[in-house]
Formats: C-alpha cells, sequence, structure tokens
C-alpha cells in the first residue's frame, strides 16, 4: 500500500511560513499531480514526503506508518520510505553508464550481483533503453537521460514515485511523448505518483487526481482534472488552467450590462446572485459572427497560428482572446483585420462573483 496522508504540514524559512497547516491525501496506485506557480511550496511539499526536509509542525503518512512526525520527533531517512525520486536536472552520474547509473541504487543497498543485474535490466527495459546500457549519459539525448533517471528511480521497485518537474528540460515533442509514457508506465506497475508542476498541459493530461496551489502555498482546489477544468472553484482556479478571458457584468434591476458600459449583456444567463459579477471564459468559447446576435466587439488584433487564428476583440472596453480554426474562418468568412467590428457569442461561461479585473489573464 503507498496511500499518501499529509496532516497539518507545516514549514517555514528565515521565518517566512511557505507551508502552514497543510494537510493532502494520495490515494494508492494513484496519479496524483500537484499545480501551481514557481515558488508556492510544491516542491517544498515533495521533499517533506521524500524525507529531504524536516517539517516544522504536522505529520506525513506512507502505506499508514509515519515517517514523519514533528510533536514526536519520528524522520524516517528517505531510503527508508519505499520511495524513487526524479528531479527535473536528471542528476544521472556524467561518468557512469546508462547500466551503472540505474543499478546504483542497488549497489548502495547490498544487492546480490545476479538480483541487481535482472533488475537492472527489467527497469531499463522498462523505459525502453534496451541495447544502450553501455552508453554514458553524453552520448544519450535529453529525453533518453530523463528515461535513465526514471529507471533508476524504478530500480528499486518503490512503492511511491515522487516527481519534481521531470519534463521541464525537454523540447515539447519530448514533454508530449514522456508525459504519456509516465502515465503508462503508472497503469502497467500500479505504483503511486505524486508529480509537481508548474505544467497544466501536463498536469491534466496524467492526473487521476489533481490539486492546484496559489503563491501562498494554499491548495485552493482538489478533483479530477475535468472536474476541476470545467468547474473551477475561484478565478485563481480558472485563471490558472489555460488563458482566461473575464468580462465584467453588473446587475441593474433585471438588466445585465457590460462592466460601467450601457452595453446590455447578452449570453448565457449568470447563476449567481450579486450586483457585480465576471464571465469568465476561454478563448475557444468565443463563437465569432460578422453580424446579427452577440456582444458587440471591435479586432484590435488577428494572428494567424497555422491550425487556428488568434484574434484580440475589445468588448466595451474589455480586451479578450478568441481562438478559431482557421477552416472555420476560411469556410465562414471569419478572417478578420484589425479595426473590423464583430459580433462576440459564448458557448460557455463560468460566473464568478465580484470584480475579477476584467480581460484575459494567462
Amino acid at each position: 500500500m503507498a496511500d499518501v496522508r499529509i496532516e497539518g504540514l507545516g514549514k517555514s524559512y528565515g521565518g517566512r511560513a511557505v507551508l502552514s497547516a497543510l494537510s493532502l491525501d494520495l490515494n494508492d496506485g494513484e496519479c496524483f499531480t500537484l499545480l501551481g506557480p514557481s515558488g508556492c511550496g510544491k516542491t517544498v511539499l515533495l521533499r517533506l514526503v521524500a524525507g529531504f526536509e524536516i517539517p516544522d509542525s504536522g505529520t506525513v503518512s506512507i502505506g499508514g506508518e509515519a515517517v514523519a512526525n514533528a510533536a514526536t520527533g519520528v524522520m524516517v531517512p528517505p531510503d527508508k520510505r519505499g520511495l524513487g525520486v526524479v528531479f527535473q536536472d536528471y542528476a544521472v552520474w556524467p561518468h557512469m553508464n546508462v547500466f551503472d547509473n540505474v543499478s546504483y541504487p542497488l549497489k548502495l543497498a547490498r544487492t546480490d550481483t545476479t538480483s541487481l543485474q535482472e533488475r537492472t535490466a527489467r527497469a531499463v527495459e522498462l523505459v525502453g533503453l534496451r541495447g544502450l546500457e553501455a552508453r554514458l549519459p553524453s552520448q544519450l539525448s535529453g529525453g533518453q537521460q530523463q528515461r535513465v533517471a526514471l529507471a533508476r528511480a524504478l530500480v528499486s521497485e518503490p512503492r511511491l514515485l515522487l516527481l519534481d518537474e521531470p519534463l521541464n528540460n525537454l523540447d515539447a515533442n519530448l514533454r508530449e511523448e514522456m508525459r504519456f509514457e509516465i502515465k503508462a508506465l503508472q497503469r502497467k506497475l500500479g505504483i503511486t505518483i505524486f508529480y509537481v508542476t508548474h505544467d497544466q498541459e501536463i498536469a491534466l493530461s496524467i492526473a487521476d487526481r489533481l490539486a492546484v496551489m496559489d503563491e501562498n502555498g494554499v491548495l485552493r482546489q482538489i478533483g479530477a482534472p475535468e472536474e476541476v477544468y470545467e468547474h473551477p472553484g475561484d478565478p485563481f482556479v480558472f485563471r490558472f488552467l489555460g488563458i482566461a478571458n473575464f468580462l465584467p457584468v453588473r446587475r441593474d434591476g433585471d438588466a445585465l450590462y457590460i462592466g460601467g458600459s450601457s452595453a446590455a449583456w447578452v449570453g448565457p444567463h449568470p447563476n449567481r446572485p450579486g450586483g457585480k459579477l465576471s464571465a469568465g471564459f476561454r478563448p475557444s468559447d468565443v463563437l465569432l459572427a460578422r453580424d446579427g446576435d452577440g456582444l458587440p466587439g471591435t479586432v484590435r488584433r488577428a494572428s494567424f497560428l497555422g491550425a487556428q487564428v488568434d484574434y484580440l476583440i475589445d468588448i466595451a472596453g474589455t480586451l479578450i482572446r478568441a481562438a478559431l480554426p482557421s477552416h472555420e474562418c476560411l469556410a465562414r468568412n471569419l478572417l478578420f483585420v484589425e479595426g473590423d467590428s464583430c459580433r462576440v457569442g459564448l458557448a460557455t461561461v463560468q460566473w464568478f462573483e465580484g470584480d475579477t479585473g476584467g480581460g484575459m489573464a494567462t
């Protein structure tokens, strides 16, 4: 069993609290992703789970065993916690070949030669590096070096795999390839993965569940990727999961208007009370037309990006982004240029109370 329970965890550096009374549960066999901006404390949390840092308060339990307890002083060393760790910088030994890099944890554990060779070969095979055992890291691509680090973390057959931004140093194509392979490995081995990242795309694609952490180290929402993306709990979560547009909407009696203008709101009706609201939507939620129904807008920028056309549109003084497939723009005469008037419809809207500042956020 490799369920993880974190209760009331706190950690400070130089009098500054990075994490405070944080609680979180990871289920056995799931891929759990912690998503947050740089500097929010997600790596600190991973290091506390790994045993590389000592908590100031709270407890960490793995598989029902307390591995860190600030109150009692329990602190199980990292190598006794039954886990593997992969960092973003690979940390492979440059003077060791693939086989020796991968087998290193087994050598430290004084594993017998036969078992060491069998388990190392199995780990190398698992990450697709068979035939490259004799190569040095300098003879490998970045993606292959990352596979070496992953194999080294798996060779000890851990119950928990901790991944700290492991794909950051790879190019876009390799990142996409490796994220699918990590998910496939997790399903094949049935191990628990705790993955921390600031990359929304990776988090959404590999997680069984994810948590969004804000810049103050506070968990804002936890749930399945589809749930968090489609039903964000607040504007921060909505912003952090991709490009977000916000239109300020005010209620005056039974009428709705955009911000402080006299332009009437035309679109999905709010499901929240209050005089000031924010309509949140993605660029892909925008439906454009040259005339007819919809919010009146003016195109301020048009960018052809190959598969899609990206527009910056002014709606009653608020700038929003719209993204349409290029083939749709061509087929429906929606290739606008700067200064063109347009009509803006919305396929779906997330409503938030209060004024989020309006405009677009990335």
